[in-house]
């Protein structure tokens, strides 16, 4: 039974969805029970299919060893005189001196 559910056919397949196909075709070799009994009996209950393995992610990093190497920006909301009226503030940042390099203030109506 193990070199059945071990074969490249069934490989990448459920126990029950084994047991289905070979019932179609005629072939009945033990239950679902006794196949999911036999994989836990050596370790291979587990995912069965091939699962992708991606690399892991890199944090990006600004790094500035000196002033206007390396700039960020920033955008900030802030409420308005009147009910339901906001500004935006856009800053720009240079990281390395924490200055504010430029900075521009537009109204903004959020209905």
């Amino acid at each position: 039974m193990l070199k059945v559910l071990r074969s490249s056919r069934f490989v990448d397949k459920a126990p029950a969805e084994i047991q289905a196909i070979l019932l179609d075709e005629g072939i009945y070799l033990c239950s679902v029970a006794t196949m999911y009994r036999l994989l836990r009996a050596h370790g291979e209950t587990g995912e069965r299919r091939a699962q992708a393995e991606h690399p892991a992610r890199v944090k990006p990093e600004l790094i500035a060893t000196g002033p206007n190497m390396t700039w960020s920006w920033d955008i900030s909301k802030i409420k308005g005189p009147a009910t339901w009226s906001y500004f935006h503030l856009y800053t720009i940042v240079d990281i390395y001196s924490r200055y504010v390099v430029g900075w521009m203030v537009a109204t903004c109506r959020i209905r």
